[in-house]
This record gives structure tokens, sequence and C-alpha cells, in this order.
């Protein structure tokens, strides 16, 4: 097959492994050289290459979800921020340049195109970042953010209080740290 051919089963906007086009090639690595020379293709890691979308702005970047689902070879995956902590209320307002995906796969810190990703296996987590799910994980992930971690506690106590008492404790059980267990449980045996 041909560079021209393998170039017509590229759609834009997609993320493809190697592996996937060396289906379609008999010299794969060849064949990725001229597609990223000509500007068809771009590498987002060891094996992991993206065909670019041009936008009114220009390039656009790969669609976050379709990376990560490429790269582990899997749907089952949680992109969070604690970032996300600061739509709770409790006093976290610092920005962070991180993304945390949780999965089953893959462990460690790796950079795909021009993001960084910390990927941590877990045996549990929610398909979606639901309120009560950030609750825990902030306290799971308390030491490592850099407010006032006495007063976010505090406040972290008053929120669960005031949050559905079920879905709390549904997710204390499945996602909660030994440490999140012992602050929060205790508030429903009452």
């Amino acid at each position: 097959m041909s560079t021209t051919t393998l170039k017509k089963h590229l759609k834009k906007g997609e993320v493809y492994r190697r592996s996937d086009l060396a289906k379609l090639s008999n010299v794969v690595d060849r064949h990725l050289d001229i597609l990223e020379a000509e500007g068809a293709l771009r590498k987002l890691s060891g094996g992991l290459y993206y065909a670019p979308k041009e936008t009114a702005f220009g390039v656009a970047p790969p669609n976050e979800h379709k990376v990560l689902r490429s790269f582990l070879k899997d749907d089952r995956f949680l992109v969070t921020s604690p970032n996300s902590y600061n739509s709770l209320g409790v006093g976290t307002i610092q920005l962070y340049n991180t993304r945390t995906v949780y999965n089953h796969k893959c462990h460690g810190e790796y950079k795909l195109g021009n993001r960084k990703f910390f990927f941590h296996i877990k045996p549990h987590f929610p398909k979606k970042a639901t309120e009560e799910f950030l609750l825990v994980d902030l306290v799971n992930n308390l030491d490592s953010l850099a407010e006032d971690k006495e007063t976010v506690l505090q406040n972290v106590l008053k929120k669960a209080r005031a949050m559905n008492v079920k879905k709390l404790r549904r997710s204390v059980m499945e996602y909660g740290s030994v440490k999140a267990k012992k602050l929060l449980l205790p508030l429903f045996s009452d």
C-alpha cells in the first residue's frame, strides 16, 4: 500500500495507534515518517498519532477523550483535575496545570502531545465526577493541595453535612482512602 492510500484512510481530528496503521501498510514506519513530514499526521507520543484538523484559528488540538482512549486502548477512565475541587465551595481556589486520569491499566506521568497527564490505577471510580466523588477525592488528595489544609478540611466537613447522605456515604465507601473514611464516615453515624 502506498502513502497516498494510507493517507486516504485518515480522518481529520482522529487519533491513531501505530498498530492500527500497521494493518494498512507493509512499511508503516516509512509511511508514518512521510505523513509526518507532509503534516498529515502529528506524533503525540511513542506509537500515538493525530490527524490534524484545521479550524479558522489554526490546527485544533486533538480531542482529549480520543487521545486517552487510544493511549489506554480502553474507554474506562475518568479525567479530573484539582481545579474541579474549586466548584465545591470549600475554600479551594488555586489553579493547577495537571490532569489526573483514573484508570485500570496505567500508572505514571505521560506527555501526550502538548498535555501532561498523571495516570493513577484505581480499582473503582465513577463514569462521571459527581459532587460526592469530588468531595471524597479532595479528601483523598488533601495533602497534595496548596491551600490551608485545616481550613479546607473544616469546610469539607460542613459541606458533607449538607449533602445527600446516601450518595455521599456510597462515594466514601467506594472511592475513599482510609483517611477519607476515617474523617467522613463518623458524619453518618447519627
